[in-house]
């Protein structure tokens, strides 16, 4: 057998190449003749395609004056007298137009308008061109206080409705209760016997809800300062939870991939919503459809039902884990956090609205209060504050680490503002939580608004 004479890619490609040229070179100036009557036929339907909605209205012009009697009148002049707008094509006559231009398609405006109906006027308004609302002016915001008290990473905040404490859950397997103005320290409930993941407070009850990595799902009654009730069902770590707002429903969801609805007092498991494929990060409930929203680790965002209790729609956009969700106080509109993107999101139908990039992060948190400031917490223990309607950054915090923590330890696991909107909570992986506020004496003039629309991208899918 004859040894087979290897050659490389690059010689390959070449000879290919010239095989090719050799192939196709004699026919390379036969060009077909051009057929007249196809390039008229092209340039028509560009015409109807560019125009059709001059052509449709002139042509409704001119049989309204037909049915007047004036369809004389319109025919000789354009629809000069008549107040309508025609169209005169180079292909129509040889030579120049009458108004001058040689041949090209024109408007011709109306000379003397004379009273018409309402149905047979025809006005022709330049189209504007999209503009990008300027952002609105907010204050910068600084750090005021510092709380240290739990012995492990903080993983979860919530503020009670009065708005008078707040509650954190840490991987000290504690919950402690604190007072919002003074930061000090109320109450420690002890009973979870792993990491809490996620409180919530009741707004109709004396009830605190906690759930965490023991599978457990808790309800507190804080008249007593114990718990009442367990919820038993889930088959993982439990990671979030959340109340429905106007009925006595609960829904928590972890690493099982479900999301599980609760009825508050009998504890039954009214619905599992099954079809995520990996950890459910973040749940949200409403009281308008759809009443609730999961993220999940599968990259999806997904609208579930509450009465059918399945998926009304699922949202593919993200290409990696989405663990934070969070929903406006008053549009009806959400906001979905991924590495790759944060996403705004229209309801009921999930509808993207736009993009915020540039918090190139794992993003843990978000949260958003009435004046539509947006707030990230990553994982590298950045903040960046957006403006919620057009997207802007207008500030970004690297949250400085506690000392004696390592560097590694400045993650931020949960925000949320308080009932006020004008205090931030936030907890972090170097054990404490911190309380921002908006800077007072901050101006417009002091922190000017670094808008270039040109450099923004909304990009649609």
């Amino acid at each position: 057998m004859e040894e087979v004479q290897r050659h490389s890619v690059h010689t390959l490609v070449f000879r290919s190449l010239k095989r090719t040229h050799d192939f196709f070179v004699a026919n390379q100036s036969l060009l077909p003749e051009i057929d007249e009557t196809l390039e008229k036929l092209k340039y028509n339907i560009k015409a109807r395609d560019t125009y059709g909605l001059v052509f449709d209205r002139a042509a409704k012009a001119k049989a309204l004056a037909a049915k007047r009697g004036d369809s004389d009148r319109i025919e000789g002049q354009h629809g000069g007298k008549d107040g309508v707008l025609a169209i005169t094509a180079a292909g129509e006559q040889e030579g120049s137009a009458p108004d001058g231009t040689n041949g090209q398609m024109a408007l011709v405006p109306a000379a003397t308008p004379t009273p018409q109906t309402a149905s047979s006027a025809v006005q022709i308004l330049p189209k504007k061109a999209p503009t990008i609302p300027k952002p609105k002016w907010h204050a910068p915001w600084k750090l005021c206080r510092v709380i240290s008290g739990h012995l492990g990473w903080v993983r979860c905040v919530a503020v009670e409705p009065g708005n008078e404490w707040f509650a954190t859950g840490a991987a000290d397997r504690v919950i402690k209760i604190w007072d919002l103005a003074s930061g000090k320290l109320k109450l420690s409930l002890t009973g979870h016997v792993s990491t809490v993941r996620a409180l919530a407070v009741s707004p109709r009850h004396p009830y605190l809800f906690s759930c965490g990595e023991d599978r457990q799902v808790k309800c507190w009654d804080l008249e007593y300062n114990k718990v009442i009730r367990h919820y038993h069902g889930h088959l993982s770590a439990v990671y979030t939870m959340s109340l429905h707002p106007t009925i006595d429903v609960l829904v928590t969801a972890g690493r099982d991939s479900t999301a599980r609805v609760w009825d508050m007092r009998t504890k039954a498991n009214i619905h599992t919503l099954t079809g995520h494929t990996n950890t459910v990060a973040s749940v949200v409930t409403q009281a308008a459809n759809p009443q609730i929203i999961t993220g999940s680790h599968d990259s999806t965002v997904r609208l579930w039902d509450l009465a059918a209790g399945k998926s009304m729609c699922t949202l593919t956009n993200h290409k990696k884990s989405v663990r934070a969700i969070v929903l406006h106080p008053s549009l009806y509109m959400f906001a979905s956090a991924s590495p790759d993107n944060i996403k705004q999101w229209r309801c009921p139908e999930g509808n993207f609205i736009q993009n915020l990039g540039g918090h190139n992060s794992i993003v843990n948190c978000m949260a958003v209060n009435p004046e539509g400031v947006l707030v990230s917490g990553g994982d590298n223990g950045t903040m960046f504050f957006w403006d919620w309607r057009t997207g802007y950054n207008f500030q970004r915090f690297q949250a400085a680490v506690q000392p004696g923590s390592m560097d590694s330890e400045a993650g931020i696991f949960s925000m949320t503002f308080d009932q006020s909107g004008s205090r931030l909570i936030t907890t972090e992986a170097d054990k404490t939580i911190k309380i921002y506020k908006e800077d007072d004496e901050a101006t417009e003039e002091s922190h000017p608004i670094n808008w270039r629309p040109e450099i923004i991208k909304r990009r649609k899918y």
